[in-house]
């Protein structure tokens, strides 16, 4: 799960950046607020990537989508961008536990499998 979430973070840090540098032409925001905000999302994206198989990443995570999304407002693309980052948030997170639990399943099975060398 975490290699699968963490890849999606990443990606949301770029696309975060690159939001940040449309939202510095809206006339109404000052460049100190729109870094500090793009600047903290950025940041939380990369704490993440450490914090996605503690508790609470995985919720962390989806305050982060919101966010995204709630950025739309600001920004309009990142209504549709952050929809398709929730979605692969969700995919990430889903398969990302499957295959988790399929490598847990397949070290049980080698380790019941392999004779005692004692």
């Amino acid at each position: 799960m975490r290699t699968l979430c963490s890849s999606t973070l990443i990606g949301e840090f770029f696309v975060i950046g690159f939001a940040g540098l449309v939202a510095m032409k809206d006339p109404d925001l000052s460049m100190t607020t729109v870094w500090t905000v793009s600047g903290i999302a950025m940041f939380l994206c990369l704490v993440l990537c450490g914090l996605v198989t503690r508790p609470g990443g995985v919720a962390l995570g989806w305050a982060l989508q919101i966010a995204l999304i709630a950025s739309g407002f600001i920004v309009p693309t990142m209504y549709f961008l952050g929809a398709i980052f929730a979605a692969l948030w969700w995919a990430s997170v889903h398969y990302g536990r499957k295959v988790d639990e399929a490598k847990a399943r397949f070290a049980a099975q080698a380790e019941s499998s392999t004779p005692d060398a004692a």
